[in-house]
């Protein structure tokens, strides 16, 4: 077996309305279907990216939270390829996002910072080293 790319992640926010402005305002992710399930009482709402890579937002009454941030075992992050990290950066600052300090990746030589969602899933931005 080879795994191709991504196809999507997966994501469980706590309050629908305030997490599907973040992902289609904020961040700018396209809206692809939106489902409610009346026995779940439950909505997804698939989202993608520009090259197709999707994300589906769920709500469920009664989640758990996050443990800890972000070295709770499990996913660690959620990264996003930029063009121009300053830029999305300012854009997220713009809309109230509190955003890290941008640093640089010791290996690859890559610009990066971290965000939250409002959950405080821990995003980040990468603005890859161009050779």
């Amino acid at each position: 077996m080879t795994p191709l790319r991504i196809h999507h992640a997966a994501i469980i926010c706590s309050d629908y309305p305030r997490s599907k402005r973040f992902y289609t305002d904020v961040l700018g992710l396209r809206v692809v279907a939106e489902t409610y399930r009346a026995l779940r009482d439950s909505w997804k709402l698939d989202l993608a990216l520009p090259d197709g890579t999707q994300i589906e937002l769920f709500s469920f009454p009664g989640a758990p939270s996050r443990p800890s941030w972000p070295e709770a075992q499990g996913l660690r992050h959620l990264a996003f390829a930029v063009e121009n990290l300053d830029a999305s950066v300012a854009s997220l600052m713009a809309a109230g996002v509190t955003v890290e300090p941008v640093r640089v990746d010791e290996l690859t030589g890559a610009r990066f910072t971290f965000f939250a969602d409002p959950d405080g899933l821990p995003l980040e931005l990468v603005e890859p080293r161009r050779v």
